[in-house]
């Protein structure tokens, strides 16, 4: 027999029976790579050391966070194997600007930042000028909204 209260309780449980039944969503990579090479296959330590984004060679890699990462000299290998956390960009090498809006975008070789001895990438070189506007509140924003972003 079904009483006001159950009945009550029945239709507030409905809408919570259809979110059971969506399919859930895979979680972006922690990493941002194409076919499981990171930043498009440049050179992390290239922007610290020849402040220019520099193609890796696919004769020096290193695996770090489920991606595979190239390097234009074998130097630059073996700096980044001492302190991946120094060199490996910011927000897994997604758009730094994205993530401080709350989402994530591929990003272009071309448009960097290295800031307080960190490196930041961007979808592209106008997106890079919003974000050089007010890089310290953007980082606050995005640091906010790291690592979040990746399941959104």
């Amino acid at each position: 027999m079904l009483t006001r209260r159950s009945a009550l309780t029945l239709f507030a449980a409905l809408p919570l029976v259809g979110l059971a039944s969506r399919p859930a969503f895979a979680a972006k990579p922690d990493i941002y790579a194409t076919d499981g090479v990171a930043i498009n296959g440049y050179d992390p330590v290239a922007y610290f050391t020849m402040a220019k984004p520099v193609k890796g060679e696919s004769t020096h890699v290193v695996s770090y966070m489920g991606a595979d990462w190239q390097f234009a000299t074998a130097e630059n290998k073996s700096l980044f194997e001492g302190d991946p956390e120094k060199y490996a960009p910011k927000y897994g090498g997604y758009c730094a600007y994205a993530v401080s809006k709350g989402g994530t975008a591929t990003t272009s070789p071309d448009a960097w930042t290295v800031y307080e001895d960190r490196l930041y990438l961007n979808f592209n070189t106008t997106v890079r000028g919003i974000w050089s506007e007010d890089i310290p509140g953007n980082i606050v924003k995005a640091d906010a909204n790291w690592p979040a972003v990746l399941s959104a």
